[in-house]
């Protein structure tokens, strides 16, 4: 059974079967978990560890609930409740899991801790974040920007503002579902070079630009995230870097792109710092979609990880 660890290394034709099985169990599932008809459950009889290092929200419930919505149980673990890596190896932690649940998924700092967990597990993991990705939550991006504008094949995704663990994942997407993309932030804090070198290794042109105003003209989607994060090192640089604010996505920058061109960000979100509530609640902004859609999504990486 296959692990969900980065989209680079899913294959593209399965990357776009999870994207199909998610929209046939959105459909089916109305949106809303009171409005679930499951006439199947395929994790009936499953268990799905979920692990959690650092603080959640989104993952959290929509991991929770997907397990329960496919008729699998799942059990929530945090770091303060178990060893990983303290008093126990991660890879002892993997190997002891492995015996009492079918799957299981990490949101952890080290992207080391990742993978030594799955070196060591007897079943599959799915990466709910590292420092250094979130394809889950690029998933339900692109799943979202489909449902509003059709194939992302051939479109044109902006980044703008700081490169991080999610930018690093729509630049892996970008060479695995063959669309453009742009990175438009300050030069000391441009994305990984590694998943850029993957990109290049399929054939597709990281673009980066400085100018923002350049950079959205012909987007047909923007995108950012906190200049801040929780797991960042490189904090004090980016409170010194005082350009940031050059890459705030506001009203003036939405201008400059075409008048259908959508808004993401992953969430949570530091209003009026990375972007101003007028476009965060604004009519190009699909950041709730975004938000529903990891549920879906990531039921379809389940299925997909257990072959279901």
């Amino acid at each position: 059974m296959p692990n969900f660890l980065e989209i680079s290394s899913v294959d593209p034709e399965n990357l776009r079967h999870i994207l199909e099985q998610a929209v046939k169990m959105k459909k089916k599932c109305k949106g809303l978990t009171k409005g679930a008809t499951h006439h199947d459950l395929p994790l009936h009889g499953h268990i799905a560890a979920l692990i959690f290092e650092k603080p959640s929200l989104r993952t959290r419930v929509s991991f929770d609930i997907g397990v329960r919505q496919l008729g699998g149980q799942p059990i929530l673990l945090s770091s303060n409740e178990i060893h990983l890596g303290k008093g126990e190896t991660i890879a002892d932690t993997a190997r002891v899991l492995s015996r009492f649940v079918d799957i299981a998924m990490i949101r952890t700092f080290a992207q080391t801790s990742l993978n030594e967990f799955a070196a060591s597990a007897d079943i599959p993991l799915i990466n709910g974040l590292t420092n250094a990705s979130h394809p889950c939550q690029v998933m339900a991006d692109i799943m979202t920007f489909e449902e509003h504008r059709g194939d992302i094949k051939g479109k044109h995704v902006v980044w703008v503002g700081v490169g991080s663990n999610v930018c690093s994942s729509f630049i892996e997407a970008a060479a695995q579902l063959e669309f453009k993309f742009t990175f438009c932030g300050p030069p000391s804090l441009q994305p990984d070079t590694k998943p850029i070198q993957f990109a290049k290794s399929k054939g597709v042109d990281i673009q980066i630009e400085s100018n923002p105003e350049l950079a959205v003209a012909k987007a047909d989607l923007i995108v950012t995230d906190v200049w801040k994060s929780m797991h960042d090192q490189i904090n004090q640089e980016k409170e010194q870097n005082s350009d940031l604010f050059h890459y705030q996505v506001n009203d003036q920058l939405m201008k400059n792109a075409s008048s259908d061109t959508l808004f993401m960000h992953c969430l949570p979100a530091h209003r009026e710092e990375e972007v101003t509530s007028s476009v965060l609640d604004g009519k190009n902004s699909v950041v709730f979609d975004e938000s529903e859609n990891r549920l879906h999504v990531q039921k379809g990486i389940l299925r997909w990880c257990l072959n279901l």
